[in-house]
């Protein structure tokens, strides 16, 4: 912009979040007294419709071609105050913002010191917005179709509602079927419905939806590209069965040399398969695959004679000669929904799990009490490892059932001893469901449950705690601080807080509730993506409050628990969110990108590569100039990749590479004015 920088200077009260620790009137006192600044004005909430309304008038009336507003976070309101020069018809790239509230007002008790600091930042604002270059917001084609990484219920939700808007999907899954830790599931809370029946539907649909390609036991292996052109590269592991000749008929189950020899994963081990199978009778796909691990012909080279499933398979299905495939395709926008794990009970060694049958972690009883479980929904004491080998075995190694089953909570949640500091919210609904499941299945048994706190927090929730209660289960409040054997039974060693009361409870059979974790290979997806995680490890949404759902990426959303423990309702709310907000950008068919990106002055960089290995959004590369008559390598930026992160530009050894908005010929004044040394 041509002439004399005109700068108006707005100072925000933000209620007293600002004033109560910064004397505001002195500020823009100070603020009119700095080199070119026409104008300089306070208001309670600059933010509000009649603080940015002023910022037009002043902008309008007086010719201001630069502004300073002086107020809280740029990341909560520099889009709104970019919107508001916007308005007034200058570039939104004219604007600075000076934090005065997290970075002052905030930190300090000091109304004086408040002041003072408040100064200097309000000038280095000026200093540096004196300097400022007009910026272009580009924009770049869309690619009308989405991924989803990962098919639990949040997944599903996600493709169906992109897929019934007419856009293409990508849903891929790790494992041989869709449907998650829900499918694991016997009731669901508060209103005990089926959990199969009602996700076995959703389920069926994304297999058969038009719109979706359904891409289970696969792998995303490398995702390259920006907003609105993600290329995506997904590994199709082999099933060894060819699916289009599947019948799911079960033949080749039945005659496997490993049948019943292989711990089932989704019964957690409880239940037993073969080295072919289908996980569960519901699943989506209803095809076989083979175990290569556990497979004697794929591991050993031989199995018989011949592999007996092949000759028991009519359709001609099986094929050990089948091989990974690698499958390609574009993208607009990413959904991430990979769900969690539960926690390890063995990092509480003080609760045996795994030295006693008798000690369950929740979801290893949710499937004893399920239907679909390996015991047909009655809860009995598993046998872990011992198997029956004859038939008149069966009455001494038969099911033992506990008359008196205690619960509990908070076991790996809310523990700074094993790093989990918050409630995984799930744990205390579901402890008082399986109490409920246990009376209704056995009704004459005892069942105490030990808890932190009671945390009945959605809609429905404090009425079915309430219910369980008047049920007889017996609550108490106290964290347990052992279990050890003495006799056939466990003993519970803990204190009843509310009494002050040490007691030694006998019981049959314990329930672990175990909290919800990030997944173990997160750090898969954090590479791929360029994810940040937060303190607890799950992945960081772009504002908890805002943006839920957003990612720092542009183009890449989250659903579900990956991003934070949830319910199911909560993880199909989120899902629905990230699936609404990922249509906005398909649906637009243009997405505009980072207009702060790096450029770099290709007349004295020296191609060293510094700034190319820095770059976490592979936005650098080195291509080949002639310079003078001579072939020259020189890093170039794919701005559309660029996300402004300034990491190039520190790493440049000859600061050939610089960030708009951001250069050193913009920072350093700054710097100057604060005294910085």
């Amino acid at each position: 912009m041509n002439g004399r920088p005109k700068i108006g200077v707005y100072i925000c009260h933000c209620g007293i979040n600002i004033a109560h620790t910064v004397d505001v009137d002195e500020v823009v006192k100070f603020a009119s007294t700095l080199p070119d600044v026409i104008v300089a004005r306070d208001y309670r909430y600059m933010c509000s419709d009649p603080g940015q309304a002023l910022i037009v008038e002043d902008i309008n009336n007086m010719g201001l071609n630069r502004v300073v507003v002086a107020s809280c976070s740029p990341r909560m309101h520099e889009p709104t105050f970019r919107k508001t020069l916007i308005t007034a018809g200058l570039n939104p790239y004219f604007l600075e913002m000076a934090n005065i509230r997290e970075q002052c007002s905030w930190v300090h008790e000091d109304k004086i010191a408040g002041t003072e600091k408040a100064k200097r930042l309000v000038e280095s604002a000026v200093v540096k917005v004196r300097r400022l270059e007009p910026l272009e917001v580009k924009e770049v084609d869309v690619e009308p179709s989405a991924l989803i990484i990962g098919a639990g219920i949040a997944g599903i939700q996600a493709a169906l509602d992109i897929a019934d808007a007419g856009f293409k999907v990508y849903l891929v899954e790790k494992t041989p079927s869709v449907g998650g830790h829900m499918a694991q599931l016997d009731k669901t809370f508060p209103t005990l419905d089926c959990s199969a029946c009602i996700l076995t539907p959703k389920m069926v649909d994304v297999a058969n939806h038009p719109n979706i390609e359904l891409l289970t036991y696969s792998q995303v292996e490398d995702i390259s590209g920006y907003v609105g052109n993600f290329e995506v590269k997904v590994r199709k592991k082999s099933r060894f069965v060819d699916v289009d000749k599947c019948t799911g008929c079960g033949a080749c189950a039945e005659v496997c040399r490993q049948a019943g020899r292989i711990p089932n994963e989704f019964d957690e081990g409880l239940g037993m398969r073969g080295a072919i199978y289908i996980p569960f009778p519901q699943a989506v796909p209803a095809k076989y695959t083979i175990d290569k691990e556990n497979c004697l012909f794929l591991s050993r080279g031989k199995c018989g004679e011949s592999p007996k499933c092949q000759e028991a398979c009519e359709a001609g299905a099986i094929n050990f000669e089948l091989q990974d495939e690698i499958v390609e395709f574009k993208v607009g926008t990413i959904i991430v929904a990979t769900g969690f794990d539960i926690f390890d009970a063995r990092k509480k060694p003080e609760y045996a799990y795994g030295v006693y049958d008798n000690v369950v972690n929740a979801l290893e009883f949710e499937r004893l009490v399920s239907a679909s479980g390996p015991t047909g929904g009655n809860v009995v004491i598993p046998q872990r490892g011992k198997k029956k080998k004859k038939k008149e075995d069966e009455e001494e190694l038969g099911p033992v059932i506990p008359k008196n089953i205690t619960f509990i909570q908070c076991v790996g949640s809310r523990d700074k001893s094993v790093g989990n500091e918050y409630c995984s919210r799930v744990c205390c609904m579901y402890t008082a469901k399986q109490a409920h499941l246990v009376k209704d299945k056995i009704p004459d048994a005892e069942i105490t449950i030990f808890y932190m706190d009671v945390r009945a927090f959605g809609k429905g929730y404090e009425e079915f705690y309430d219910r369980v209660r008047r049920e007889g289960i017996r609550y108490i409040r106290g964290n347990p601080s052992e279990i050890f054997k003495r006799g056939d039974k466990l003993v519970v060693k803990a204190e009843d807080t509310l009494t002050a009361t040490p007691l030694e409870h006998e019981t049959d059979m314990v329930v672990l509730s175990v909290g919800l974790e990030p997944r173990s290979d997160r750090r898969e997806i954090i590479d791929i993506l360029k994810l940040s995680s937060s303190p607890d490890l799950f992945y960081l949404e772009a504002h908890p409050k805002l943006r839920p759902v957003d990612t720092a990426t542009d183009g890449i959303f989250l659903a579900g628990c990956c991003q934070g423990p949830k319910d199911i309702p909560d993880a199909v709310g989120q899902a629905k969110g990230a699936a609404s907000a990922a249509m906005i950008l398909l649906a637009s068919g243009k997405v505009k990108v980072e207009a702060q990106t790096s450029v770099v002055d290709e007349a004295t960089c020296r191609g060293c590569g510094f700034c190319v290995e820095v770059c976490p959004y592979s936005a650098i590369e080195l291509v080949e100039i002639n310079r003078a008559g001579w072939p020259v390598m020189v890093a170039r930026v794919n701005e559309a990749l660029c996300k402004g992160c300034g990491a190039c530009s520190a790493a440049c050894l000859s600061g050939s590479i610089q960030q708009r908005s951001f250069r050193d010929t913009q920072i350093l004044p700054q710097i100057e004015v604060l005294g910085v040394k």
